[in-house]
C-alpha cells in the first residue's frame, strides 16, 4: 500500500512539475506574456512612447508655474483587456533574470484621455523646484522563470490602462522607450 501511495504521489509531481514549465519563456527581451490558468494568453502589444513636455500659459506670460513631462501612447485603451477577477500572471523576458526585478521591470498606470494614454515622468515649477519618476508604479511580487524572465504577480488589480517597461541594466543608453500596455476592468 505503502508502495502505491509512493507511486500516485511521484507521478502527480512529476506532473505538476512539468505543467509549472509548460509555457516557454517569450523569444526577446522586453516581450511580456499573459497566463492565464497556466495557459498562455500571447505576446502584450507593444507601443513606442513619445515623450510630451508642457509648460502652463503662466510660464510663458510671467515665467512662474510649472513644467510636466509625460510619457503617451496613442488610442485610447490597449488591446489587452483582462478581468480583476482573473488569477492572472506575466511571464517577462529580461536580459537575464539574476538581477532583482524592481530594478528593471516597471509597471504602472497611465491617466486615461480620450485619443491617448499618459503617464507623468517628472515635473518642475519655478517655485517648488523639481521631481522625477512621478510614475503611478504598480507593486508586484516575481519569481525566477526559465533561465531568463520573471514570473510577475500583481499585488493589487485596479480597474485601468496599464504599462510595463523592461530595462536592459547592461546597455549604457536605451534608444527607445517600449511599453507593453494592458488594461484591467472589474
Amino acid at each position: 500500500m505503502k508502495k502505491v501511495v509512493l507511486t500516485i504521489v511521484c507521478f502527480i509531481s512529476v506532473c505538476l512539475l512539468s505543467y509549472a514549465q509548460e509555457i516557454e519563456e517569450p523569444d526577446f527581451t522586453g516581450e511580456v506574456l499573459v497566463v492565464k490558468d497556466g495557459e498562455s494568453l500571447g505576446i502584450l502589444e507593444k507601443n513606442t512612447v513619445k515623450v510630451k513636455t508642457k509648460a502652463g500659459a503662466s510660464v510663458y506670460l510671467t515665467g512662474i508655474g510649472s513644467v510636466k513631462s509625460r510619457i503617451t501612447v496613442e488610442g485610447c485603451c490597449a488591446k489587452r483587456v483582462l478581468k480583476s477577477s482573473d488569477d492572472f500572471k506575466f511571464v517577462i523576458k529580461a536580459v537575464d533574470n539574476n538581477t532583482d526585478p524592481i530594478a528593471v521591470i516597471s509597471i504602472f498606470k497611465f491617466d486615461e484621455k480620450k485619443n491617448e494614454r499618459r503617464a507623468e515622468v517628472s515635473s518642475a515649477s519655478t517655485f517648488g523646484g523639481g521631481s522625477s519618476n512621478n510614475l503611478n508604479y504598480v507593486e508586484f511580487s516575481a519569481k525566477k522563470y526559465g533561465t531568463s524572465s520573471y514570473l510577475i504577480t500583481l499585488n493589487e488589480k485596479q480597474a485601468g490602462q496599464y504599462g510595463i517597461t523592461v530595462k536592459n541594466p547592461n546597455a549604457l543608453d536605451e534608444k527607445n522607450l517600449i511599453v507593453s500596455s494592458f488594461a484591467i476592468e472589474n
